[in-house]
């Protein structure tokens, strides 16, 4: 004689809830060196990394523009050819106010990196850099910049 089981129908609650995979963080890198940019690009992908680039300060505007969550982090170069002050981290805190800022620069100064400060920049990181130092940086920018 078989042995009968009820079959009971199964609902959302008998089972546990699968945690999803966060989206990868997003990285804008604006550099008008094309070899810069794809050395950041290459080292902050392979560690995951969505990575987008633009070659100047009008791309980097449109690139927010059409999508004030494109980055989590913007990795933006001081001095670009349509951009060589601060009004373009100013511009770009404006447009995604939830994204942390390094600016990179070869012409660090301490009253740069002050300025970039009161801006709202996370960071002054002075060029040339190492480019293992990156990932840890953006980790730290993104750790800052995210509510708890």
């Amino acid at each position: 004689m078989m042995d009968s089981h009820p079959i009971t129908a199964l609902t959302d609650e008998d089972f546990a809830p699968v945690a999803k995979k966060s989206a990868p963080a997003r990285v804008l890198v604006v550099d008008d060196e094309p070899l810069v940019r794809w050395c950041v690009a290459e080292t902050l992908g392979a560690r995951g990394y969505d990575v987008i680039e633009a070659g100047d300060a009008a791309g980097a505007t449109q690139v927010l523009v059409d999508d004030r969550d494109a980055a989590d982090v913007v990795l933006l170069d001081y001095r670009l050819p349509d951009s060589n002050d601060l009004k373009l981290l100013s511009s770009l805190r404006r447009l995604a106010p939830h994204a942390a800022v390094i600016l990179m620069t070869a012409y660090w100064t301490p009253e740069l990196a002050e300025r970039a400060g009161y801006l709202g920049a996370f960071l002054v990181l002075p060029k040339p850099f190492e480019m293992n130092e990156l990932a840890p940086l953006v980790m730290q920018a993104l750790a800052a910049s995210r509510p708890n």
